[in-house]
This record gives C-alpha cells, sequence and structure tokens, in this order.
C-alpha cells in the first residue's frame, strides 16, 4: 500500500510517498510561483500533484486538515488549495483521508501538543534517515502519510 502524505500550502505544498510498512519512498515540496493569479498558482499545484501521482502511482492520499486560520485571507488560500488537491485526488481515483495536527502528532510521537523537534525526530528514527527531511512542510508530509499508515482502517 502507497500512500501520498499532502501538507497543503499555498506558497508551499508538503509532499511524502510512504509504504505502509514505514518506508519512505520519497518527499519534498511544491512551491508556487509567488506574484501569479490565485488560478495560476493552483494550476501549478495540479500539474505538480498530478506528475507525482503518475511517478509515484499511490494506491491512496492523506492531508492535514485545515484548521481556521488567525489570517482569514492565508485559511482562504489554502483553503482553495486543499479544493485543488482533492479535485487532482478524485481525477485519478485515490481516495483520501483528512486528519487534524493533534491527531498526527499523536499518532507520530504519543503526544498531541508535540513541537517541530519532536516531529523532526521521530520521523528520522521512524523512516531511519541520517536526517530529518527538509524543509518542515516535507517533515509534516512524511507524518501526515505516517499517520494515515497507521490508521487502522488502510489496507
Amino acid at each position: 500500500m502507497r500512500i501520498l502524505g499532502i501538507d497543503p500550502g499555498f506558497g508551499t505544498l508538503g509532499w511524502a510517498v510512504v509504504e505502509k510498512n514505514q518506508k519512505l519512498i520519497d518527499c519534498g515540496v511544491i512551491k508556487t510561483t509567488s506574484g501569479q493569479p490565485i488560478d495560476k498558482r493552483l494550476l501549478e499545484i495540479n500539474h505538480a500533484l498530478t506528475a507525482l501521482i503518475e511517478r509515484y502511482r499511490p494506491d491512496t492520499a492523506a492531508l492535514e486538515k485545515l484548521f481556521f486560520s488567525k489570517n482569514i485571507k492565508t485559511g482562504m488560500d489554502v483553503a482553495k488549495t486543499i479544493g485543488a488537491i482533492i479535485l487532482t485526488l478524485t481525477l485519478h481515483d485515490i481516495r483520501y483521508q483528512e486528519y487534524t495536527p493533534l491527531q498526527v502528532k499523536q499518532a507520530i510521537t504519543g503526544y498531541g501538543r508535540a513541537g517541530k523537534d519532536q516531529m523532526k525526530l521521530m520521523i528520522k528514527n521512524i523512516f531511519r534517515l541520517i536526517e530529518a527531511p527538509t524543509p518542515d512542510d516535507a517533515v509534516d508530509a512524511c507524518a501526515i502519510a505516517l499517520c494515515h499508515s497507521l490508521h487502522r482502517d488502510v489496507g
């Protein structure tokens, strides 16, 4: 079972491909072009995600559930990004599940309020990496995919 983990972001979107047996295949980020209209940036996300799906052939996907942002514009842009992600996954017949940051942290560290450093250390150790992935968006995507792999209803 191959899982595509996604940390939604408008400027930088984290992604990771993980096998259910907790093997990290690859991870990285998709960066959209600053200053472009939102429709062009969402199309960039669609094209980049489509390329990832075609390359890695995930069976399922997981993404972080949007929490209410204090910055309304940022929250709206991320919500639109999530819409583009869900549309792309649906067009490729990939089922997805959303997880809150608390659920992800609880699954990875056993503590729902874990900090970034704790998450990086756990991802590094679980995947037996020399260094934690960078940037943080990629670490978050790894954690989201891993959380999904640990969920009892997955494959």
